[in-house]
């Protein structure tokens, strides 16, 4: 009798399916050896020799092992097919060896890339020895690991606060979020237009966009203000009062190329970006697909392995994939040549196979029945990538037309799909989608045709700061930065969302985009100013370099492991001696020695270095300029204008108001960091709302404003949006007009008679104002608060509201009950 042992029981049946009764398969649910949690388990003293112990939840499947391997003519260790597979099968012989089970008895490994009856029986025909250049890669990654942690997790509880702990890889990958964060906050937005043309021919509509302006190419800034702008759009007006004419019409054809098919980093960003699943779903789910599901007539494995560097496809696969898609499709689609695909990924491991299904004939829909809704969308998704990845390109017809408005030019652009190639199976996603992705038409234009000008208008932009990671975007990162393995990817972000006690997590998650937590932040300020080497994208990368040197039998790991150790324990030794916290490039404002960002049981607080001499602490996070920042005074009021930071928020206030009468205010942008702050803006953001005029029919006033969606106008008790081809700042009675007269649009809030002032800080439900048959008044769920006569319904902040509501709230609450009636009994 044989013995197969390999990871999952799931797996176990499937092959046991497979091999027949000559076959014993048994499952080690996982590692079955561990280092023993406790220093000293690596002897540093004494070659890194490992003290391992039996994992307690594992060591009854150990037993059972051993027990069948008494009873077996041999022993084959299938896990998987990796340097953690090669590990625990390693750990299984070592094991069965101290036992002395495995005296007369042959120990092979068995490796397969897919749970298929053709691979697993060629497998198992064709067995190895352990690899223990594998074995050591493994050994030398998790002994690395332990130095870091137990070493500087200590110094991190004395120097920062107890709790916290750092990784040789998630703390890269904590810093790569905290550098990111950091750039937002020191980005300042800049200000710049863009012109536009709307025009059209019959019935079709376009729009070009200046691109030549007085002889000069217009660039990004060419227009970066207001006036600018104007004075360029007063030029093209009067160089068109009677249409424009078609300069140039350039046509092209262009090939747009299929992606390679799954490594696991691709399939992790893809089910993150497409299926909206979390990087550890995507593969806890791949791994179901791995190691098979039952599909009629018993398990199968759908999937190949689903961790892998490689892009590339066995010849057989390529075969099948090919044959499928000349059955399935006309002729136009199947290339003459087959695609070949080369791996782009930094520190490509094992030159395994990309993931891709292991029977193409097996349709996502003949598979619907059997499968959950998780395992039939991340399937579907596999299967169309690699039938996609060896399909013909798609054919784009592309049409640039250059519109003459004088001498300035103007540019339209048209994309059409000729033929759709491998894009009639899959499109790729992206973070971050482009302008070039969208398909646009454009009407037959000739050169020398003249178009007339329906609008020619400019739209204001100020450049955004660089996004947060996403889950897609950070994976796609840390691959190309060549820290940790696509495998792990999943347990470091979860590490780092995770929620420790009395600390909290190192990010979060907003809007699905990670965010450092203070007390990550200051982890990784402490780690880059004392440990930077350590958390040096390049020292990570290189690591992981030596690593793979090691699994190629190319470097002995002993050796990694002294040049590694014999610097950080001298570094670890220096740091004991470094101040608690971390050093800021900020001086006390008391006595002017550095700052220091610490933690304590209350959260995090910046205090003086200089302590107990000087007392000076606030807590992180705090404005530093109480009183808010002056940033000049208003020409027409002689008011000082203050950039203030309040319960909602950063925001500009006028002057500081008389008597019970509140000092004019609009909130701070939140894409415009307040380090940018300045007068001109500030001036421009209290000018609202502003009365525009009266309205030539009803003789009532028309005033402009911004809400939460974006600009508005106000007349008679109704508001109506602002289309972005007016400036809410400059907009004057004529275009009100046309506005007013637009038919309604749908969004919400803007539209009707109520606008939304922004969310409720205590249940995030809208709070709004609407005009009713007594007057206007502001609306919380349930509660309404009727607007005090000098307080006008344009004019009103989400601050008064909420002082509303809550004085509304406090006076029904003083109300008695009323008495329920009792019910008189029958005379």
């Amino acid at each position: 009798m044989h013995l197969l042992i390999v990871e999952s029981p799931s797996k176990a049946k499937t092959l046991k399916k497979y091999l027949g009764g000559d076959f014993e398969v048994l499952a080690s649910y996982g590692h079955v050896r561990d280092l023993t949690p406790k220093t000293g388990s690596v002897d540093t003293a004494n070659e890194f020799a490992m003290k391992y112990e039996v994992i307690e939840r594992n060591a009854k499947h150990v037993e059972a092992i051993a027990r069948a391997v008494k009873k077996a003519d041999d022993v084959l260790i299938a896990t998987d097919p990796d340097r953690e597979g090669e590990a625990i099968a390693w750990h299984l012989a070592e094991l069965l060896k101290a036992r002395r089970l495995l005296d007369s008895k042959p120990v092979r490994r068995v490796v397969f890339y897919e749970i298929t009856e053709r691979a697993v029986k060629e497998a198992v025909a064709n067995p190895r020895d352990i690899a223990m250049e594998l074995v050591n890669a493994q050994q030398a990654r998790r002994a690395l690991d332990y130095l870091v942690g137990f070493n500087l997790s200590p110094l991190l509880w004395k120097k920062i606060s107890p709790g916290l702990s750092a990784g040789r890889v998630q703390s890269p990958a904590l810093r790569l979020i905290v550098e990111r964060e950091e750039e937002i906050e020191r980005f300042q937005p800049r200000e710049y237009w863009t012109i536009h043309l709307d025009s059209h021919k019959g019935r079709q509509k376009f729009s070009a966009r200046l691109t030549q302006f007085a002889g000069e190419k217009i660039q990004q800034f060419s227009i970066e203000n207001e006036a600018r702008h104007a004075e360029v759009v007063a030029a093209l007006n009067r160089a068109a009062p009677d249409g424009v004419r078609v300069a140039k019409v350039e046509k092209k054809r262009r090939s747009r190329q299929p992606a390679a098919p799954f490594t696991t980093s691709t399939l992790q960003q893809e089910a993150v970006r497409k299926l909206g699943f979390s990087a550890e779903r995507a593969m806890r789910v791949a791994q179901q697909l791995y190691e098979g599901i039952d599909i009629g007539g018993g398990a199968v494995g759908l999937i190949t392995y689903m961790r892998t560097d490689s892009v590339n496809l066995s010849q057989e696969a390529i075969e099948d994939i090919r044959g499928y898609i000349g059955k399935t499709f006309s002729g136009d689609y199947l290339p003459k040549k087959a695609v070949v695909y080369k791996s782009k990924a930094k520190n490509a491991q094992e030159a395994h196979e990309a993931i891709r299904p292991t029977a193409v004939k097996r349709t996502p829909e003949s598979l619907k029945d059997h499968l959950n809704g998780d395992q039939h969308r991340l399937y579907e998704m596999i299967w169309k990538r690699a039938l996609a990845c060896q399909m013909a390109p798609a054919e784009l017809d592309t049409v640039a037309v250059d519109i003459a408005v004088g001498e300035a030019v103007f540019r339209a652009n048209g994309q059409t799909v000729a033929f759709d190639g491998f894009l009639a199976v899959y499109h790729e996603d992206t973070d971050e989608p482009s302008e070039e992705e969208e398909e646009a038409k454009l009407p037959p234009l000739a050169e020398g045709e003249v178009v007339p000008v329906d609008r020619l208008y400019g739209e204001q932009h100020f450049t955004q700061p660089p996004p947060r990671y996403s889950e897609a975007s950070l994976v796609k990162s840390l691959e190309e930065y060549g820290i940790g393995r696509p495998s792990t990817y999943a347990n470091i972000i979860s590490t780092l969302l995770y929620d420790r006690e009395n600390i909290g997590a190192y990010v979060v998650l907003e809007k699905k985009r990670f965010k450092p937590t203070p007390v990550g932040r200051l982890l990784n300020c402490f780690l880059t100013n004392h440990f930077d080497h350590y958390v040096d994208y390049d020292f990570t990368a290189q690591m992981e370099d030596e690593l793979d040197d090691i699994s190629n039998g190319e470097r002995q790991w002993l050796p990694v492991m002294h040049e590694f150790w014999d610097d950080f324990a001298t570094r670890l030794k220096e740091k004991d001696k470094v101040e608690r916290g971390c050093r800021l490039d900020e001086a006390c404002p008391k006595c002017g020695q550095p700052l220091f960002l610490q933690a304590s049981k209350r959260g995090l607080f910046i205090g003086c270095s200089a302590y107990p001499e000087c007392d000076y602490t606030r807590p992180f996070g705090e404005v530093v300029e109480e009183g808010g920042r002056v940033l000049g005074t208003d020409p027409a009021t002689g008011l000082e204008v203050k950039l203030l930071n309040g319960r909602f928020g950063w925001y500009v206030q006028l002057g500081e108001g008389e008597g019970k009468a509140k000092p004019r205010r609009a909130s701070w942008p939140k894409d415009r960091p307040v380090e940018a702050a300045d007068l001109d803006t500030a001036l421009v953001l209290l000018s609202l709302p502003r009365e525009v005029g009266a309205h030539p029919e009803t003789g009532k006033p028309i005033v402009a404003s911004i809400g939460r969606f974006g600009p508005y106008l106000l007349h008679d008790g109704k508001f109506k949006s602002i289309p972005k081809a007016y400036d809410v700042y400059a907009i004057d009675l004529r275009q009100a007009l046309e506005v007013l007269a637009l038919p309604s649009g749908r969004r919400g809030g803007e539209d009707g008679a109520a606008r939304e002032l922004g969310a409720h800080p205590e249940d995030g439900k809208a709070v709004t104002v609407k005009s009713g048959r007594y007057g206007p008044y502001v609306q919380h769920g349930k509660l309404n608060a009727t607007l005090p006569k000098d307080l006008k319904p344009e004019a009103i902040t989400l601050e008064e509201a909420l002082d509303l509501l809550a004085a509304k709230a406090g006076r029904d609450q003083a109300k008695p009950a009323r008495a329920t009636p009792r019910k008189r009994s029958p005379a």
